[in-house]
């Protein structure tokens, strides 16, 4: 039925109130691949309890992590139908009346929300919610969250990364590695940087890497130990099931740590890799930050984005009915080139 049929029907006051209750986004019906992404147009907006802040959604960042829970592989699995999505930046339309640090009108990016981002409307934390600077774009504030968050928390709060010291960035053209970049610069490290294809690692030079190489080079680790005869102190690691056992051998004495970001598959190492030189692996993720590390991850950030010292950088941007092709692109391209984000108008 037509808008102007509902508001002529004889319910039209009740129609048109439900009709208004609606709103527009990717629903997740049953897990599986990307095409299980079907854009539906009568959803109902999802309204704010007294902890949970709702958003009128401009733009939805896509997450290699979004595909794990879509296809049922993820440890966290949401009830059936779900609305996927946990980046997001738009405007503050209603708050609930526990919220204090928020009013509506506010522009803000998410890195969570607890009704998923890929629709026109969301609801979040104040936890994972924080203002969005003047200067950023919705579509580049929708980059932010996870992304530098979790560069963040890699570098610094698990990483303890410190200027002088070296780090290796594998798959630095996505948007974690780039966010990675970015950062490590801002703090005086030296940084190497690796992506899988010519335009990929002309963006990582261009973000500020000092040196990059093609991890699709049969000898590229070797060229990387020979920059660097003494050992690397820090590893970001995008994908451990293929690098981790390379990374751990291209280590510093007693200072070399690997930070693993992601992985898709089991590996096999030898451990005395890491017994020779004392060096270590740690797993990072980004949900087990508490308030405190929030405050200090955006504190920076927000600093960092004023002074125009980092920036996102954005890669391909699609329309919300594309969103199924953006979920298979994050994982399957032949080298990312920035961030992947819908946009929701």
């Amino acid at each position: 039925m037509r808008l102007f049929e509902i508001l002529l029907s004889k319910n039209s006051s009740k129609s048109c109130l439900e009709f208004c209750k609606m709103m527009r986004g990717v629903l997740v019906e049953k897990f599986g691949g990307p095409e299980e992404c079907i854009v539906k147009s009568e959803i109902p907006i999802p309204e704010p309890n007294d902890d949970q802040i709702q958003i009128r959604v401009h733009a939805a960042g896509v997450n290699p992590v979004d595909t794990y829970i879509r296809s049922g592989t993820h440890s966290r699995k949401p009830n059936l139908p779900y609305t996927p999505g946990g980046d997001s930046a738009g405007v503050v339309t209603k708050i609930g009346k526990n919220i204090r640090n928020f009013q509506v009108g506010d522009r803000v990016f998410t890195c969570n929300s607890d009704s998923g981002t890929y629709a026109e409307y969301c609801l979040s934390k104040p936890m994972y919610t924080f203002k969005l600077d003047d200067s950023l774009s919705f579509e580049e504030g929708s980059a932010l969250g996870i992304p530098y968050f979790t560069a963040y928390r890699a570098l610094f709060l698990k990483g303890q990364a410190k200027p002088g010291e070296t780090v290796l960035i594998h798959g630095a053209s996505g948007g974690v590695g780039l966010a990675c970049v970015q950062l490590a610069k801002s703090q005086g490290l030296r940084v190497i940087g690796t992506a899988g294809t010519e335009a990929g690692m002309s963006l990582v030079k261009s973000t500020g890497a000092d040196f990059v190489f093609n991890h699709r080079e049969e000898n590229y680790m070797e060229k990387i130990k020979a920059l660097n005869p003494e050992g690397l102190e820090i590893v970001i690691e995008m994908l451990a099931n293929v690098n981790l056992a390379n990374d751990i051998q291209i280590l510093k004495w007693k200072k070399g740590r690997v930070m693993v970001v992601g992985n898709r598959g089991e590996i096999e190492i030898n451990a005395r890799f890491l017994m020779a030189k004392e060096t270590s692996i740690t797993g990072v993720t980004l949900f087990t930050s508490d308030q405190d590390d929030f405050n200090l991850m955006y504190s920076h950030l927000n600093a960092l984005i004023k002074k125009k010292i980092i920036k996102p950088v954005m890669g391909k941007i699609y329309p919300i009915h594309e969103a199924h092709a953006a979920q298979y692109d994050v994982i399957n391209n032949s080298g990312t080139t920035g961030r992947l984000t819908l946009k929701i108008d």
